[in-house]
Parts: structure tokens; C-alpha cells; sequence
């Protein structure tokens, strides 16, 4: 069974409010306060473990008591814990909904892949020129590395969580650190491009016009659309979880990057179908992560508040 572990800072005058919400909560246990020993914020430290299928409801009276602003709420995950009759009984009476996703996590979790430290940008440089090699070499590894290396997918799911959120100042700063960096890796591996034309450095193939992989990225069809609205699911559904495993596999099913790459290696060797076909494949995968993210964070927190009334109406029978 699964605990979150909470830790609070609350000023005196709210502490008897926010103990009489944790120990009225019986998917609340190893409830601990201790008065007036925090700083920074001054006041009563307060910690308690929760049920994660509880951990939404129990951070939103948190919030509805302004602990949050204040005075401190921290979470963090248990990894193990021998559970007693207390925590048992709690989960029994969870039901299903004690796998529920614990949202302020998710969003925390989302919010932290949307920040963009001049590294962001470095990587998706990075991206591009390997991404560039495995065209000029029609290296199917090197595309996938490509694909790994890059960090775009943190600001798609970013700009759907802002969408999702109704929060413009997410959609923008998300948008704008695309539109950026993706520019920079272009017009980086552009450059790279003329190097390598300049130098004969492309394959004797790619010379000959045989590339195979360059014209699988720049052929967008119906299975480009269909294997980004999965992968738009399944990375959604990856951070929802916390499985790092899957979210991989998003990360090398989406063609971004390489699809940059290979408009600015099209575009350097004076091949404008490709390019433009790339260009386009680019457009249709961002598009659609972004508007497959946002439909299925709203679908999830659906599913889950649905799930959330039948358990209670069957308590209540």
C-alpha cells in the first residue's frame, strides 16, 4: 500500500484546526505535533503519514486552511513501510481509489520538467547535431539517442498542463522555450549541415540520394498521428505513475528532434521536399502532444473523481 509522507509548518493560532483535520481523517496516521519548535517559518511542526488515495482530499482542507501560504506543507514519498491494523483498515476502506494519483505531486512533477535553465537549450542542441550525424549517416541508434537526449518533451507537457491549468503564464514561457530552442537546434545543425557538405563528410549513400532514414522522418502520414497520440497518452500516463520506464519509451517514439534535424540537414544540402516534409512532421508531432497531454490530464482527473464517488456511494450502501 502506498503512504505519502507530509511534513508542516503551522503558526499556533491554526494548529488546533489543521490536527483536528488530520486526526479526523482515517486515511491519516502516524500523526506527530510537536508546538513551537520549527523556524522559517516560525510556529508548530506537524507530520503525518497519509494514504495516497487519500492525499488529495487531505491536501485540499490543508489548503482551504491557508497552511499552505501561511505556513509550509512538504511531501515526500515513502518507498517503505510496514503497514499496522491503523494503515490496513485504511486502505480497505480506499478501495480502489488507493492508487489514485496524488495531483499535487503530478503537477509538482510536470512544473519541475518545465523550467528551462540554459541547459535545456544545450540539449536540444546536442540533439540536433547527433540527430544530424544519424541522417548524413542513416544511423537508425543514432536517431534514437537523438530522440533520449532531448528535453522537449518536459516543456510539451508543460504547455498542457498550463492549457489544462487555464494558465497563461505556462502556455507562454512553455511555447516560448520550444519555439527557441528548437530554432537554436536548427539553426545550429544547419550550420553543422554546410560543415559536412562542405567537407563531403555525408555518407556514399546519403551522396547517392539513399536515405532511408531522412525519408522515414520527412513522410509524415496517418501513423505519424497515431503513434504521437499514443505516445502523448502513455507519457501523460508515465508521470501520472511515476514510470520512468515507460516514459522512456515516450521519448523514443516521438519524432521532434530528429525531424529537426533533418529540415536543417535537408535544408543544407539544397533537398527543400524533404525539408519541408521534416518541417511538417515537427509541426504535427508538437501539435498533438500538446493537445493529447491536455485531454488526458482532464480525462484522468475525471476518471478518478468518478471512481472517487462510486467508492463513496458504495460506503454509504
Amino acid at each position: 500500500m502506498d503512504l505519502i509522507h507530509v511534513r508542516m509548518v503551522s503558526p499556533a493560532r491554526l494548529t488546533d484546526a489543521v490536527t483536528a483535520l488530520l486526526a479526523g481523517d482515517p486515511r491519516v496516521v502516524n500523526l506527530v505535533v510537536q508546538p513551537g519548535i520549527a523556524r522559517k517559518p516560525d510556529g508548530d511542526a506537524l507530520a503525518c503519514d497519509v494514504l495516497t488515495g487519500g492525499a488529495n482530499d487531505v491536501l485540499r482542507g490543508l489548503r482551504e486552511l491557508r497552511l499552505d501560504e501561511v505556513g509550509s506543507i512538504v511531501i515526500e514519498p515513502v518507498d517503505m513501510a510496514f503497514a499496522g491494523h491503523t494503515v490496513r483498515e485504511g486502505a480497505a476502506r480506499l478501495g480502489v481509489l488507493g492508487r489514485a494519483p496524488v495531483w499535487e505531486e503530478v503537477e509538482a512533477r510536470i512544473r519541475a520538467q518545465g523550467t528551462y535553465a540554459p541547459s535545456f537549450y544545450l540539449y536540444l542542441v546536442v540533439a540536433g547535431l547527433i540527430g544530424a550525424v544519424g541522417i548524413v549517416t542513416n544511423s537508425q541508434i543514432l536517431i534514437v539517442a537523438a530522440m533520449v537526449v532531448g528535453p522537449e518533451y518536459g516543456a510539451i507537457v508543460s504547455v498542457a498542463l498550463g492549457i489544462d491549468r487555464r494558465s497563461g503564464r505556462r502556455v507562454r514561457e512553455g511555447l516560448t522555450a520550444l519555439t527557441a530552442g528548437f530554432a537554436l537546434a536548427i539553426a545550429v545543425t544547419f550550420l553543422f549541415g554546410l560543415v559536412i557538405r562542405g567537407f563531403g563528410l555525408e555518407s556514399r549513400a546519403f551522396d547517392l540520394n539513399v536515405r532511408p532514414v531522412s525519408r522515414l522522418i520527412s513522410t509524415p502520414d496517418f501513423f505519424s498521428v497515431a503513434v504521437a497520440t499514443l505516445a502523448g497518452i502513455v507519457g501523460v500516463v508515465s508521470l501520472t505513475e511515476a514510470r520512468t520506464s515507460a516514459l522512456l519509451g515516450v521519448f523514443i517514439s516521438v519524432t521532434t528532434i530528429p525531424a529537426a534535424a533533418d529540415f536543417s540537414v535537408s535544408a543544407a544540402f539544397g533537398s527543400w521536399t524533404e525539408a519541408r516534409g521534416a518541417l511538417i512532421q515537427l509541426l504535427i508531432n508538437v501539435v498533438v502532444l500538446i493537445v493529447v497531454g491536455t485531454l488526458t490530464l482532464r480525462g484522468q482527473r475525471a476518471v478518478w473523481r468518478m471512481a472517487g464517488r462510486r467508492e463513496r456511494r458504495s460506503a454509504d450502501g
